[in-house]
């Protein structure tokens, strides 16, 4: 099994500046792309970034040119550095693995609160 740890959310002001990181334990071998999503209350969890099994990184429309996913080769820790935060992008944000030959794996989850 895989594990995943998030650390990193908490409160800043618009145009402010936060970094998430997660740290993957146990079966890391079967970790095929890690990434980030986000959830309101009421709303469905939307994809933030994530890096594929190749290497190449998607962004959601909304956060392209202000965040930054970053992970390292051996798909053990993801960081995502969100720069020129804004009010709407408060929200949840979990650390996803998607696993091989099995269901993605997901963290606890971290709160971003970004304050007008």
């Amino acid at each position: 099994q895989v594990q995943l740890v998030e650390s990193g959310g908490g409160l800043v002001q618009a145009g402010g500046s936060l970094r998430l990181s997660c740290v993957a334990s146990g079966r890391t071998f079967d970790i095929l792309g890690l990434g980030w999503y986000r959830q309101t209350s009421g709303e469905h969890r939307e994809l933030v970034a994530r890096i594929r099994s190749g290497g190449t990184a998607d962004y959601s429309d909304s956060v392209k040119g202000r965040f930054t996913i970053s992970g390292d080769n051996a798909k053990t820790t993801v960081s995502l550095q969100m720069n020129s935060l804004k009010p709407e992008d408060t929200a949840v944000y979990y650390c996803n693995a998607a696993i091989r030959w099995s269901n993605d794996v997901w963290g606890q989850g971290t709160q971003v609160t970004v304050s007008s």
